[in-house]
């Protein structure tokens, strides 16, 4: 097994790779580097002896505070046959030692494999990943618990007539009210970020600035879409989803407390998988609900009627790259706290 180290402005066979994966994922590739351009961004490829792509590892590295060391994060990788160690432990290896030069002392990884995947647990455990306590909502990295619409071989009509009755109803009614849907560019960063503001308030949870939302919609280029509900001519709501390979993913949405009445999140997510239908995806990815299955949850029920799978994945495993630099690290935030408190 071969390896070798690609950045940024060399990665396109990395990406292709990615795309062509049925474990792809957009965070596993040089265009969502380039997003987290404040993070250093290289990315591993593992060759059989005959030159052919075995998996692939991305990896994002992060300055901690003002010590020299780096966290190395892979974000839902590495991608390859999970069941392959000797692929998982090639891109690994050349991640430690690709991170190392950066001063990295611990590699984190939450790849999308089942929690109930022994096989791929035992490969991660003998590589000398530790895994982290299981979590139930939001705490991670990543979601542990998402939803998935599969689309795969489906016309419009076989997912739409799968959907919950009373979400097919409030599609209807959104149409009813002449909610439109355009799809917009990074000029309309601004108006998705106001409404993400009030949702954030409403909802309780932090929000990314307009200029980051902008530079996603940038970057993917074609592979990403602001969808944009408009009501008697204000915009009331939006999403914004990436495309990659087979899936498409749901990344953030927001809505107005007004107007909620002609539901307008109903009608777009409907045309976010009308375009991941005709993208020929298999996957249309909601991304992420709380492990606590509760019928009272808004947001449970809201993906739940779209008829997907709720799948609960592995979660954050972590790997000691520099003992002593993890020391450091860990002491220096344990000081920060303390400060803090």
């Amino acid at each position: 097994m071969k390896t070798e180290i690609v950045y940024r402005d060399n990665a396109e066979e990395l990406d292709s790779f990615v795309a062509s994966h049925p474990k792809g994922h957009f965070l596993q590739t040089s265009v969502w580097g380039r997003v987290k351009d404040d993070w250093q961004w290289f990315g591993v490829i593992a060759r059989d002896d005959s030159g052919k792509i075995k998996g692939t590892l991305a990896v994002l590295a992060r300055r901690i505070s003002k010590l020299k060391y780096h966290m190395l994060y892979a974000p839902r990788g590495p991608v390859c046959d999970l069941h392959d160690a000797e692929t998982f432990n090639a891109l690994v290896k050349a991640a430690k030692e690709e991170g190392g030069k950066l001063n990295g002392y611990m590699l984190k990884i939450d790849t999308d494999a089942l929690a109930s995947d022994e096989e791929y647990a035992q490969i991660i455990k003998e590589a000398g990943f530790v895994q982290q306590p299981r979590f139930m909502n939001f705490e991670g990295y990543q979601c542990r618990f998402v939803y998935r619409l599969d689309i795969s071989g489906k016309t419009e009509d076989e997912v739409f007539a799968a959907f919950a009755s009373k979400h097919r109803y409030n599609v209807r009614v959104a149409l009813k009210h002449n909610v439109e849907i355009r799809r917009c560019g990074s000029e309309a960063a601004e108006d998705f970020y106001r409404i993400m503001e009030e949702t954030g308030e409403r909802d309780g949870f932090a929000i990314r600035s307009a200029a980051y939302f902008a530079k996603i919609i940038d970057t993917f280029g074609e592979d990403c879409r602001l969808n944009m509900a408009y009501y008697e001519g204000e915009p009331i709501a939006g999403t914004l989803c990436v495309h990659w390979g087979n899936k498409v993913w749901y990344f953030y949405g927001a809505s107005l407390n007004s107007h909620r009445n002609v539901m307008p999140n109903y009608l777009l997510q409907w045309t976010n998988i009308q375009w991941a239908i005709s993208l020929g995806c298999d996957i249309y990815d909601f991304r992420g609900v709380s492990g606590i299955v509760d019928e009272n949850n808004g947001l449970y029920r809201f993906k739940k009627g779209f008829s997907g799978d709720m799948l609960e994945f592995m979660g954050e495993a972590d790997l000691t790259v520099d003992a002593k630099g993890k020391k450091t690290v860990e002491a220096a935030q344990k000081i920060a706290k303390m400060l803090r408190r």
